[in-house]
């Protein structure tokens, strides 16, 4: 079996699919793409182009190296996306041919269901206790939300006391019979992530994600030693490497990679199992459409330190389409008591509404996240 083709889709909301073809008509699909960067990976996935036409797609682990180690450059949000969408797509190939799911490849199931949680909110959280209650119907007990809108590297106490009073509003409202992460997003320096952790701790949230950003990792391990809060991180680090500096340094309780950004099932396979080794749970960080959901799963469900995945049905960044909106086969989605069971079907276990993906793919918005400023008129993490 050779590959003869390559072909990408950029479609709403903000997602991109990509089909791989083979010369005996088994044809596999993967999601490379950064928010907001579409293009620019789209553009890096026809550059790996040469490394894959031609060649076998049973060789992943072989075509996965070449395309990291032939180019003297690597790595990085770009060109590790791109590898992640080709590498989902090869998987889902290899699991069609054998008639097996990808799961099952990789050793099979550590466990039967695996725990879902859903965002609240928006970029501007607000009134968010009624969508809990509304997703609380659904079957769903764990949520996440932005702790915080913009924040200056010294903010107020105002600013603080409005980040707090949210959350204690949530604990007042539901007690413990629910559990949310709160997400700093990245828009916290390590001056004010200090003040916020100590004021939060007393509401006793799951996690705190992105408590700064992956630039400053190096406070991951003194924020830890502050707070009882368990720290989480990776969605901005792209491969193994990357990973072990802040697993060997500690702090963080919570990795999340991007099965679409950091190298595909096959990296984030090592990525979970260093983190075993350092005791740390695995979370896998998805926003995203259906294929980069499915490979999550299949990634959770052979990872015995996997604990919670994210997933991106409601989300408030969905505008002009959904996640189920690519998929023929709805159902192996559904999410019951907040969980989902393992997708039984060869491969990824996504069947790809490919007429509908053409259709939206033609008038597919260029997506870009806002920017943001301070009262100084400075740009604003977002």
């Amino acid at each position: 079996m050779k590959i003869i083709k390559l072909t990408t889709y950029r479609v709403p909301p903000r997602w991109m699919l990509l089909k791989i073809e083979t010369d005996e008509g088994v044809v596999g699909w993967g999601e490379p793409v950064i928010e907001g960067r579409a293009r620019s990976v789209e553009t890096a996935v026809q550059e790996m182009e040469p490394y894959l036409i031609g060649q076998d797609p049973a060789r992943i682990n072989d075509l996965w190296q070449t395309m990291y180690r032939a180019g003297f450059y690597r790595g990085g949000a770009i060109f590790m996306s791109a590898i992640a969408g080709i590498d989902q797509a090869l998987w889902d190939i290899k699991g069609k041919v054998l008639g097996k799911p990808v799961y099952e490849l990789l050793g099979g199931l550590v466990r039967d269901r695996m725990k879902m949680y859903s965002w609240v909110g928006g970029d501007r959280p607000s009134d968010i206790i009624e969508q809990m209650r509304t997703l609380q119907k659904g079957g769903f007990n764990t949520f996440k939300m932005n702790a915080t809108e913009e924040l200056g590297m010294l903010d107020t106490s105002a600013k603080v006391d409005e980040a707090v009073r949210r959350v204690a509003e949530i604990r007042e409202a539901f007690g413990t019979t629910i559990e949310f992460g709160l997400d700093f997003h990245g828009r916290v320096a390590a001056p004010m992530a200090k003040v916020l952790l100590r004021e939060l701790e007393p509401y006793r949230p799951l996690f705190v994600e992105e408590p700064v950003l992956a630039e400053q990792a190096e406070y991951y391990p003194r924020l830890a030693e502050q707070t009882s809060i368990p720290l989480a991180a990776g969605e901005r680090m792209y491969s193994r490497f990357e990973f072990k500096h802040v697993f060997a340094a500690g702090g963080l309780s919570i990795v999340q990679p991007d099965l679409s950004h950091a190298g595909g099932i096959t990296e984030c396979v090592k990525i979970a199992a260093m983190a075993e080794a350092y005791d740390i749970t695995l979370a896998p960080h998805c926003p995203l459409g259906p294929v980069a959901l499915a490979s999550c799963l299949h990634v959770d469900f052979v990872s015995y330190n996997a604990v919670l995945q994210e997933q991106s049905m409601g989300i408030h960044y969905n505008k002009g389409g959904e996640l189920l909106d690519y998929v023929i086969n709805k159902d192996d989605f559904k999410i019951v008591d907040g969980y989902c069971n393992p997708l039984t079907k060869p491969g990824l276990g996504v069947e790809v509404d490919e007429e509908r993906v053409i259709e939206a793919s033609k008038n597919a918005p260029d997506w870009r996240n806002p920017v943001w400023r301070h009262e100084d008129g400075s740009v604003a993490e977002w």
